[in-house]
């Protein structure tokens, strides 16, 4: 026998898993007659780790029963007067408070949401209480607490 007389056949490469799920192999699939099966998934190809939860959007919305709290009117006004005797711009306070300037405008616009930690720093900068019961008194300096 030569090589003239052997047939070679030529087949096409089996798809891959990736090439079978393109829309033209599941439409040339459903062509044939065989038998399809697809599935959507929730969320598949988000790079979503941790979804919101349901209450946020409704906080979102700020109905009566849930609504966020926001800075007392009296702490925005002493915030802005502290800053102001000090001399410092909002910008000023927002740096040495390592915090964005528009935490400091939000403050004292009144609309900014009550945080402990930056109500702290914002006390020690500008000598001044902002939390508890004798708001804008000068705080005590640290060595009189014992």
């Amino acid at each position: 026998m030569s090589d003239w007389d052997t047939v070679t056949v030529l087949k096409k490469k089996p798809l891959k898993a990736a090439q079978m799920k393109t829309e033209s192999a599941v439409n040339q699939a459903r062509r044939q007659g065989l038998d399809v099966e697809t599935h959507s998934k929730y969320n598949a190809g988000t790079n979503k780790q941790h979804a919101p939860t349901k209450n946020t959007a409704k906080l979102d919305r700020e109905t009566e029963e849930l609504k966020h709290k926001s800075i007392d009117n009296n702490v925005a006004r002493v915030i802005q007067q502290g800053r102001q005797a000090k001399g410092l711009s909002q910008k000023d306070l927002a740096t040495k408070i390592n915090e964005k300037q528009q935490i400091v405008t939000d403050y004292e616009a009144g609309r900014g949401i009550p945080n402990n930690i930056i109500l702290g720093k914002m006390e020690r900068v500008l000598g001044i209480k902002l939390r508890g019961k004798d708001i804008g008194q000068p705080l005590a300096p640290s060595s009189a607490k014992k």
